[in-house]
Parts: structure tokens; sequence; C-alpha cells
């Protein structure tokens, strides 16, 4: 086992981990009842109505970041096994 077969190993674990982080993240995000805010009870009170609580702006930051690890890795591996 050469260095680069071990190299493709790691992508492809670090690629099938932020997948399944990705499908986790998205089901946590609001639809149209409210998401993560009403499993913890945060859609009561003022901030219900419009705005974001913090809790859903981090998860759209780590929502983004997954995904951009994704597109990395998809393309890393689509250059490296393509041939």
């Amino acid at each position: 086992m050469d260095i680069g077969n071990v190299i493709d190993i790691v992508i492809i674990v670090i690629h099938v981990i932020v997948s399944l982080a990705i499908i986790v993240l998205i089901l946590l995000h609001a639809g149209r009842g409210g998401g993560l805010s009403d499993m913890f009870g945060g859609g009561f009170g003022p901030q219900g109505g419009g705005g974001s609580t913090i809790a859903e702006r981090n998860l759209d930051r780590l929502t983004v970041i997954a995904a951009v690890i994704f597109s990395i890795t998809t393309m890393v591996l689509t250059w490296r096994l393509g041939s």
C-alpha cells in the first residue's frame, strides 16, 4: 500500500463523514415550523417571530462549512480517482 492509496482512503472517509454531517445539519434547519428553535423551546417570545437565534446562525455557518468541505473533497476525489 503506497501513500497515494492512503491519501485516497483518508479523503473518502472525510467525504463520507461530511456527507452524513450535511444530512444531519439540514434536518436540524428550520422549515416552515421552526426547526432547531422550536425543538429547544426558543420559538416563544419576541424572538420567535422573525429574527434568527444565535443557534440558527451558527447552524447556518456549520452547514456552509460542511458544504464547502464536501465540494472540495468531491473535486479532489474526481481528480484523483478519475483516471
